[in-house]
């Protein structure tokens, strides 16, 4: 399908009339996957962070790229036959949970159907480099900073009793393994207010900058 515009035509369960037409914005999409960012990027040969690459997810098989951690709801979804078709991946965005119930997905879904086709029509056509989108809210020397391992070892307790080594059916996904820019990027984003998490805020905003390296350190060195 040509990059520009994705079209959907939603239909009644009963097949005899349809929603009307709902055209999707690339452009606004790619802004709208920001939001993403944290867990997703959408980039040939891009990193998995703890969720899967997006690039080229239109019209492939869920939970198939090699090397990628995947919760087992999501594998079985797969050799079920999901594939992300336009109308799957507007379903999953709309409730990613509700979709496929055991999904370690922990954002709660876009209700908004336009917000929905906008970031579908950015994932259908070549999706632009967004691996850095987001970094250039914080400071060069921030991210340069290097994370003392034992330390963020130390500190790391309090992120494990939510954070558990194969991540959590409810949602609450795994950070082992975790790229530290990917890692420093979302703590960095709960604790400045730009993601909203009621636990994650609390515990961000008793973090030190170098803290938050450490933290990234640590678990960038554990294995997936």
């Amino acid at each position: 399908m040509l990059r520009g515009t994705v079209t959907l035509i939603l239909a009644t369960l009963a097949g005899a009339t349809s929603a009307p037409a709902q055209e999707g914005d690339p452009e606004r999409g790619a802004v709208l996957f920001r939001q993403c960012n944290s867990c997703h990027v959408a980039e040939p040969d891009g990193p998995a962070r703890t969720g899967p690459n997006l690039y080229g997810v239109m019209g492939r098989t869920a939970g198939s790229l090699e090397d990628t951690r995947y919760s087992p709801a999501m594998r079985e979804a797969g050799e079920n036959g999901l594939v992300w078709t336009l109308e799957a991946m507007d379903g999953f965005l709309e409730d990613p949970r509700g979709y496929i119930p055991g999904s370690r997905m922990s954002f709660r879904g876009l209700p908004d159907l336009q917000d929905r086709m906008d970031i579908i029509a950015f994932l259908t056509g070549d999706a632009p480099v967004v691996h850095s989108a987001g970094l250039d809210r914080i400071a060069p020397e921030v991210l340069e900073m290097e994370g003392d391992v034992e330390y963020g070892q130390y500190l790391s307790s309090e992120c494990v009793a939510c954070h558990s080594e194969p991540g959590d059916a409810e949602g609450i996904p795994a950070i082992t393994g975790i790229e530290q820019e990917a890692f420093i990027l979302a703590l960095h984003d709960y604790r400045d207010g730009h993601r909203e998490h009621q636990v994650m805020t609390t515990v961000t905003q008793r973090l030190t900058d170098e803290e938050i390296a450490s933290l990234a350190a640590y678990f960038a060195t554990l294995a997936e």
